[in-house]
């Protein structure tokens, strides 16, 4: 059979998941009861919550007798792992930009990955109608892109497609609209080129992904190099220390729609999954018995923020959670590693794992999972990983983007400045203006929910990992300390509204508070010891109804990331399947001073 491999690349929310639902619409001959559902191709929970894809995840589909491998990658900065390791399997690549955003920083950043492993892209303006739409300017902005990025005549004479993902509809001529998707197909075909097929050579594969099956075990995801492999044949898996496994396939799959299809073989060209390669890393190669090569092994870039991760420890530990211990968080952290290969995870005592990633979301994603597996960990503050080049110390550097209505724009400028923040591109865009910044990643740590008040929810700031530069000195990113609970017990309304002048509360009237655990943020910059379980004495002469009634206002949600983006460095966020509580690393006020 003859094969096309592509990806499918984006900054976040460019509409990547939904040109995909598009496409396998159009072609999958659906089976009985099978339905495609919205956004198919995000099938874990959070990705559905989220709306953003967090696993790199493949499809094919079967257009005019060639089948096409299709890549969803994910389009957001802190999941550019995934990305890296699966550009590797494919020929070619559909990038997808916003017809009125234009290309944004995780287009760069993928796009210079797909450049340099000499990818063919066909460029795909989606979202035309839109009202702020601006086709024509945004195709020369992403000229200019690949230009800027190095890309060689022959990616710079790119293919344009003008499409509406969310209708199924892609045409090469904006005047002449079709209802479907046969021309991204036929470009597909067209300029995409087939992959080198050899079946007669010693069989080849990179491991490029991991999946597990309760019923077989560990299956192997990559794009056959070389060769053809058999159903029951015995293999070479070729670890990255040099040493070999001899191994046997149980069951090789091909993939179609959404579905995996047992074969009997499957041969060169074709991006597979295989069952049985039982110890298999990603990186690692799966060889010809007789004959064994090894690939290059994948290489991502290095993490550049880390937390703390321990065991719970607090007065309400174990009472929500199945799994509580050192013992089980290290197990579940190196699962973790073996399929996550931007995240590194490092034991520094029994009980406390340092755990690096790419971002705040990189990590908070990996302990949102853990949570709703019901184990109980507590984190620290989140750290970036220093660096020391020619004896000085450097930070990591973010090229963020944002884009504000043009009333709040030097407001924002200013506390951007203040965080060491270095403008290097302002445009304005009819009411709204882009600015661009160099800043420092620790920099943004709590920045997100100060720029959505201050642009009133209508800012969007999106930031990349720009490289290391020399450290930018002392920061200061939060103002105001927080209100610590001083006593055990359960809050009550009454307490809560005495105090509410204090500052704004974090928690409920009849919620359980321990001695130490952060209830509130103060408005003045020091932290305050306040009781709230001290309830209104009754009297014959005072009633509960005597006073005025109680009005509290209502207290501040923190997710997740509000809750890391929020604490200091003696500070932790304590998670449990049910709750997200803050707390003080020493709960007791006495040895805190």
């Amino acid at each position: 059979m003859e094969y096309r491999n592509i990806a499918i690349i984006a900054h976040v929310d460019h509409g990547k998941t939904t040109l995909v639902d598009g496409l396998l619409k159009q072609t999958l001959k659906l089976g009985h009861g099978e339905e495609i559902a919205e956004r198919a191709m995000d099938s874990n929970d959070l990705e559905r919550e989220r709306g953003i894809t967090i696993l790199a995840k493949n499809t094919a589909v079967e257009y005019n007798g060639v089948k096409i491998n299709i890549v969803d990658t994910p389009g957001h900065a802190d999941f550019g792992g995934e990305v890296e390791r699966v550009l590797g399997m494919v020929d070619g690549c559909l990038v997808l930009v916003d017809a009125a955003e234009g290309p944004m920083p995780q287009t760069r950043f993928v796009l210079r990955k797909a450049i340099e492993l000499g990818l063919k892209p066909i460029v795909v303006i989606n979202k035309i109608d839109r009202n702020d739409a601006r086709p024509e300017e945004v195709v020369n902005l992403t000229f200019d892109l690949m230009a800027e990025l190095g890309a060689n005549d022959d990616q710079l004479d790119f293919p344009i497609l003008y499409a509406i993902a969310r209708e199924g509809k892609a045409y090469k001529d904006l005047n002449a609209p079709t209802e479907d998707m046969h021309e991204l197909f036929d470009m597909v075909l067209e300029h995409i080129p087939a992959p080198k097929v050899d079946l007669d050579a010693p069989f080849q594969m990179l491991v490029t992904n991991l999946d597990y099956n309760e019923y077989l075990g560990r299956i192997v995801l990559g794009r056959v190099n070389r060769g053809v492999v058999k159903k029951g044949e015995f293999v070479q898996l070729m670890h990255k220390d040099g040493t070999m496994t001899k191994t046997r396939v149980v069951q090789p799959f091909t993939h179609m729609g959404l579905r995996r299809i047992e074969i009997d073989q499957v041969g060169a060209g074709d991006i597979v999954a295989l069952a049985g390669i039982e110890d298999a890393q990603i990186g690692e190669t799966v060889a010809d018995l007789a004959d064994p090569e090894a690939l290059p092994i994948i290489t991502v870039d290095e993490p550049t923020v880390s937390m703390i991760f321990q065991p719970n420890t607090s007065p309400f530990a174990g009472k929500e959670g199945k799994y509580v211990t050192s013992r089980h968080i290290n197990d579940r952290l190196k699962r973790e590693v073996m399929t996550n290969v931007s995240l590194k995870v490092e034991e520094i005592r029994p009980d406390e794992f340092k755990v690096s990633g790419r971002g705040e979301l990189h990590l908070s994603i990996l302990l949102e999972t853990m949570r709703r597996e019901g184990y109980e960990v507590q984190v620290g503050a989140p750290q970036v990983i220093i660096r020391e080049i020619d004896g000085e110390k450097h930070e990591p550097i973010e090229h963020l983007v944002i884009d504000v209505p043009e009333q709040h724009s030097s407001t924002v400028i200013g506390v951007l400045g203040a965080r060491k923040g270095q403008m290097v591109n302002m445009e304005p865009q009819g009411t709204r203006t882009r600015v661009e910044f160099k800043i420092p990643s620790r920099a943004l740590f709590g920045f997100r929910t100060q720029f959505l008040s201050m642009t009133q929810g209508e800012g969007i700031m999106s930031h990349i990992f720009d490289g290391y530069a020399p450290w930018a000195g002392e920061l200061k990113t939060r103002q105001n300390g927080s209100l610590v609970s001083m006593e055990d017990g359960v809050a009550f309304a009454y307490s809560i509204w005495k105090l509410q002048d204090r500052g704004s509360f974090f928690i409920d009237a009849g919620q359980d508070v321990y001695v130490g655990m952060i209830v509130g943020e103060n408005a003045r910059e020091q932290d305050m010891n306040v009781n709230v379980c001290k309830n209104k004495k009754l009297t014959n002469v005072r009633s509960s109804g005597a006073d005025e009634a109680l009005t509290l206002i209502p207290p501040k949600r923190m997710s997740l990331e509000d809750a890391l983006e929020y604490i200091s460095e003696d500070e932790l966020v304590e998670l449990t399947p049910q709750s997200i509580r803050l707390r003080k690393k020493v709960l007791n006020p006495s040895f805190r001073k």
